[in-house]
């Protein structure tokens, strides 16, 4: 999780510049050389866990070093001067933002983690387990100054992402359980995930939107709102739901995922709303500002360093 905050810093500047192909070559060459990495200490040495997870974290690692070294060494030779003072400036307001972040991002990828450690106490625990997993894995992999462009820019790829989700919503719902074959080959794992394709389908279909929002969040500054967000919808809403279908009323593994799936459609619902109400006029403006005041630490550099302006 800590590679995420290199990963997402830099993809975000990178990306700032349409520089995204380097980010595409950078992430090929990772999954190249985790599969090499994979088989060397899963299979040739027999790490299991142990070899899988050394395998994970060099893949996520590897970008970044690659990205580092791109921003550094004169990929980005329009917005890259070397370092400077100036990246200590109004550095409690980035630390903030950087917490924030941090929260929203963790309270996401704690819920996943939280169905699984559930579902590890239902009856014949360990197919369910291999069922959500395969189930979560897929949900996860599928579902990622003009205030009238941005609001543009919203509706397209909500509409984009949402039309992306109705199709792949079908397609699961059609295939149900042959879809468990292309990662196990365990019939018993295959026939519960054949019952959980319908939740499956609805989890792809409301991830096609989330997302979105979630990323609309971020570009508007509104973290520590998800944050909070994510708290009452997951932690209050979710999790308990989940918890009373699974184990109360004997749902199992469909009543856990039932309740996640409640709690993201709460979270949609109020990012929706949240984005449906915001005065896009005044987010521009407070942008402007923005970039006015890191504008004038700029121009105040040279005269701080004597070299006048």
């Amino acid at each position: 999780m800590i590679s995420f905050i290199c990963s997402f810093t830099c993809q975000m500047y990178l990306s700032a510049q349409s520089k995204n192909i380097i980010i595409a070559y950078l992430d090929a060459a990772s999954i190249v050389v985790h599969i090499a990495l994979s088989w060397l200490f899963c299979v040739k040495y027999n790490m299991g866990i142990t070899g899988a997870m050394t395998s994970t974290v060099n893949a996520y690692w590897i970008p970044n070093v690659g990205q580092l070294l791109f921003v550094t060494c004169g990929g980005c030779p329009e917005t890259w001067s070397g370092f400077s003072m100036l990246a200590f400036q109004d550095l409690w307001l980035v630390i903030k933002l950087s917490m924030s972040s941090g929260a929203m991002l963790c309270l996401e990828l704690w819920y996943n983690s939280v169905l699984v450690l559930l579902t590890g106490n239902m009856t014949n625990a360990k197919v369910a387990i291999d069922a959500l997993a395969i189930c979560v894995r897929v949900s996860n992999e599928l579902g990622g100054g003009s205030s009238k462009g941005a609001k543009f820019a919203i509706l397209v790829s909500t509409l984009t992402s949402l039309t992306i989700g109705v199709v792949l919503f079908v397609f699961f719902l059609f295939f149900k359980g042959k879809l468990a074959y292309i990662f196990t080959t365990d019939e018993a794992v295959a026939i519960a995930v054949d019952g959980l394709a319908p939740l499956l389908a609805f989890s792809i279909l409301l991830n096609s939107v989330q997302h979105v929002l979630s990323g609309v969040a971020v570009g508007a500054g509104w973290q520590s709102t998800v944050a909070y967000v994510n708290v009452a919808c997951y932690y209050l809403v979710g999790i308990p739901i989940g918890m009373v279908l699974g184990y109360l009323i004997s749902l199992q593994v469909r009543g856990i995922w039932m309740g996640m799936l409640i709690g993201t459609a709460f979270q949609t619902i109020v990012l929706v709303t949240i984005t449906w109400r915001t005065d896009w006029d005044n987010q521009v403006a407070l942008a402007r500002d923005r970039v006015r005041r890191w504008g004038a630490h700029e121009r105040e550099e040279p005269i701080q360093n004597g070299q006048g302006v």
